[in-house]
């Protein structure tokens, strides 16, 4: 992909990705009331095979959010009794985040709203797309992973030439 002075594609595309999970975040707390983090909370633990709960950090790395942005979530959660943390059986020095019966039925009721979300979200796009644009994130995500910029600008902000190293 070429780069030009400006950032080019490169540079739209991020800042288009940017304004996207932004609109999503604004959108999904305006129209359910709940946060986007939340949201993709309740969805993973209501994940079948995860009815009896999955650990603080498995949470975190799947949802790939923060430790902090992941344990306020949870406080609020927990709070508002759609979720507990229980101590791990295999290591009762861990916890695990299990949606309670009452996040389940929050859960169940939300269906119907996150259906018509996605359908008016999507409302502009034709199967194909949306097939395209799930596999061409899924490509984008794992490159992001690998990013790896090294050296990082030197703290005399940036005078020295770091090609001569």
């Amino acid at each position: 992909m070429i780069v030009n002075e400006s950032g080019g594609i490169p540079n739209r595309l991020f800042f288009r990705l940017f304004q996207t999970g932004n609109i999503l975040q604004r959108q999904v707390q305006n129209e359910m009331g709940i946060s986007a983090v939340q949201w993709a909370v309740l969805g993973a633990l209501s994940r079948e095979g995860f009815e009896g709960g999955t650990s603080f950090n498995q949470l975190k790395e799947y949802l790939y959010v923060s430790r902090q942005n992941l344990d306020g979530v949870l406080k609020r959660m927990e709070r508002d009794g759609h979720v507990i943390r229980i101590p791990d059986p295999q290591d009762r020095r861990a916890r695990l985040v299990v949606l309670t019966e009452s996040g389940r039925l929050f859960w169940g009721r939300l269906q119907d709203s996150i259906a018509e979300f996605y359908r008016q979200a999507m409302q502009g796009m034709s199967f194909d797309d949306g097939v395209s644009l799930l596999h061409l994130l899924k490509k984008l995500q794992h490159e992001l992973i690998d990013v790896s910029l090294g050296p990082t600008i030197p703290e005399d902000g940036g005078t020295e030439n770091l090609s001569a190293k």
